[in-house]
């Protein structure tokens, strides 16, 4: 409404301890980048504020939107630049972006659920010692090459658990929920790393590490999927008719 002084604020369902050293308003969140004593490690980010879309589909290679590189097989994750995707199912994948200046996916298949779920970081030295009081699932399965995504319980909560590291040293984990369990896995989480000096990191601490995870190549079949999208998305030619070379499987 023109005149209208009201201002929107979005509140993160994360709510950690410690004193936001840097801040910053992006979309209406307010973002810790840092916190003012971050100690050593191990740390636990909150990246609630990022977006996260779903996508279902009998088709996902052709839903995906341009640039985008979904994984073949549940369980599977990609790095495509400053996005991480990971497929739940046949036709079931997500996509968590962790660039303010990126564009939503378009189609009707995507469904943003920013802000009906939380998410969380766990960094640094220790942290597999952290999860396996939280889970029973094994995140740093030795047999398993980062990165991977894992469903089931989390604190007693079923959730996405992605694993981008499994360095000992300096591991990344994120686990991601439904909103309205977001306090009481804090709560756990906390209790659960206080014996590892675990405490709160802003979200420049999370950038830095993600920038700087490998990027494992991408399969062939994925990369003849994008291909194949990027060519059925050009405008065809008003001349004469050629002949189409098709780019991987029908």
């Amino acid at each position: 409404m023109k005149g209208s002084s009201i201002v929107m604020e979005r509140q993160s369902p994360v709510h950690l301890p410690g004193n936001p050293g840097k801040t910053k308003l992006r979309d209406h969140w307010p973002v810790v980048l840092e916190y003012a004593d971050e100690g050593p490690g191990p740390w636990i980010v909150d990246l609630s504020h990022c977006h996260r879309w779903d996508i279902q589909g009998r088709d996902l290679a052709a839903e995906a939107a341009p640039g985008i590189s979904l994984p073949d097989a549940p369980g599977a994750v990609t790095l495509p630049g400053k996005m991480l995707t990971g497929r739940t199912g046949q036709r079931q994948a997500f996509l968590w972006v962790f660039d303010d200046k990126a564009a939503a996916p378009a189609g009707e298949c995507w469904t943003e659920v920013t802000e009906g779920t939380f998410c969380l970081a766990l960094l640094g030295r220790n942290v597999f010692q952290i999860t396996e009081k939280l889970t029973s699932l094994d995140l740093g399965d030795p047999k398993r090459n980062a990165p991977y995504l894992l469903l089931g319980p989390f604190s007693h909560v079923t959730g996405q658990m992605v694993v981008l590291s499994k360095d000992p040293r300096n591991a990344v984990v994120l686990v991601a929920g439904t909103r309205g369990f977001a306090h009481d896995m804090v709560h756990a989480v906390l209790a659960a790393g206080e014996e590892f000096g675990l405490r709160p990191a802003g979200e420049s601490r999370f950038l830095e590490k993600f920038k700087s995870l490998p990027r494992p190549d991408v399969p062939e079949k994925t990369r003849s999927a994008a291909r194949k999208t990027a060519a059925s998305d050009k405008p065809k030619s008003s001349g004469r008719t050629r002949s189409k070379i098709r780019i991987g499987p029908k």
